[in-house]
C-alpha cells in the first residue's frame, strides 16, 4: 500500500484538524457507514478507501465486501465501516475520491477490454498517468482487464522518434542495442516507427522485442502483420478510440496501447450512507 500517497491525500484535506466535526460531531458519538455504487462500474480502489479510514482512525471497523475488478451495479454496496462518527466523516472525502478515480480507470479498462474480445489482443496501458498516482491508477487498469506496460522509465526500453530526431543510424541503434543487451540480457526493447518502412526497417534488427506502429492506419498495420518476423511482436499506439479499437485489433496486432485509460477516465459516482448507532458492534 502506498502509504505516502495516503498521507498527502490526508494531509491536504484536513490539515490541522476537522474543523465541522470538532464542533458540530461530539467525540462519543458512533455510526455505521457504507459506501455505495450510484452507478454501474467496475470496482477499483476499495482497499485504498478501507486504509483511508484506517489511518484516520484504527479504532474503525472495516468490511471490504466486494473484489478488486468486481462488477457493480447501481446500489452495490463495497465497504461497511463502523465506529466514531467524526472519524467516519473525516475520512469520508478523501476515501470516496480514491475509489471514485480508481473504478474510473477501471470501468474504462473494461470496456476496452470487451471491445477486442476474441480477437487475441492485449489491451495496455501507458505512462500517462495522474502524478503520484501511477501505482495506484495501474492497479486499477489491471482489475479492469488490462495490462500494464512498462512503470517507468527504468523497467524497459522504448526508443521513440525524439530518442532518434538527431538522425541516428541503423548502425548506432543496433550498437546500442547490443550495449543494452549485453549489460542486461532480460531487458525488453521496444522501438517506435512512424511508417511501414521504417517498421520494416527496424524488423532486421537483432535485439529488438517490440516495434510500436505509431498512428498507422489499420491497412498499414495489416501489412506490417504480414511482414513482421516471428520473434517481433507489434502494437498498435497513438489516437486510439474506443469505437476504433476492434478494428485495429482485428489487424493481427499483438498489442494495443491506450493513453485514455489513465488520462481520460471519468469518475464514477460514489457515496457514502452514515447511519448513528450507540457503539460500534
Amino acid at each position: 500500500m502506498p502509504e505516502d500517497i495516503i498521507a498527502l491525500a490526508l494531509s491536504e484535506d484536513i490539515g490541522g484538524g476537522d474543523v465541522t466535526c470538532r464542533w458540530f460531531t461530539p467525540p462519543a458519538r458512533s455510526a455505521r457507514a457504507r459506501i455505495i455504487a450510484k452507478q454501474d462500474c467496475c470496482l477499483a480502489g476499495g482497499h485504498v478507501a478501507a486504509e483511508v479510514f484506517r489511518r484516520v482512525d484504527p479504532a474503525l471497523k472495516i468490511g471490504i465486501l466486494r473484489s478488486e475488478g468486481s462488477a457493480l451495479r447501481a446500489g452495490d454496496a463495497v465497504l461497511d465501516i463502523a465506529g466514531s462518527s467524526a472519524s467516519i466523516l473525516t475520512a469520508e472525502r478523501t476515501a470516496l475520491n480514491f475509489i471514485q478515480r480508481l473504478s474510473g480507470v477501471a470501468t474504462l479498462a473494461r470496456k476496452y477490454v470487451d471491445a477486442v474480445k476474441g480477437t487475441g489482443t492485449v489491451i495496455l496501458d501507458t505512462r500517462k498517468t495522474t502524478p503520484g498516482l501511477r501505482v495506484l491508477e495501474k492497479a486499477a487498469v489491471a482489475a479492469g482487464g488490462a495490462t500494464n506496460h512498462r512503470t517507468g522509465l527504468y523497467d524497459m526500453v522504448m526508443v521513440k522518434d525524439n530518442h532518434l530526431a538527431t538522425g541516428t543510424t541503423l548502425e548506432e541503434i543496433q550498437e546500442a542495442i547490443d550495449r543494452a543487451k549485453s549489460a542486461d540480457p532480460a531487458l525488453r526493447i521496444e522501438i517506435e516507427a512512424d511508417s511501414l518502412d521504417q517498421a520494416v526497417s527496424f524488423f532486421g534488427l537483432r535485439g529488438v522485442d517490440v516495434v510500436l506502429l505509431d498512428n498507422m492506419p489499420p491497412g498499414v498495420m495489416r501489412e506490417a502483420v504480414r511482414l513482421r518476423p516471428p520473434n517481433i511482436r507489434l502494437e498498435a499506439s497513438g489516437g486510439i478510440t474506443l469505437e476504433a479499437i476492434r478494428e485495429i485489433a482485428q489487424t493481427g496486432v499483438d498489442f494495443i496501447s491506450v493513453g485514455a485509460l489513465t488520462h481520460s477516465a471519468p469518475a464514477v459516482d460514489f457515496s457514502l450512507e452514515l447511519t448513528a448507532m450507540e457503539s460500534p458492534d
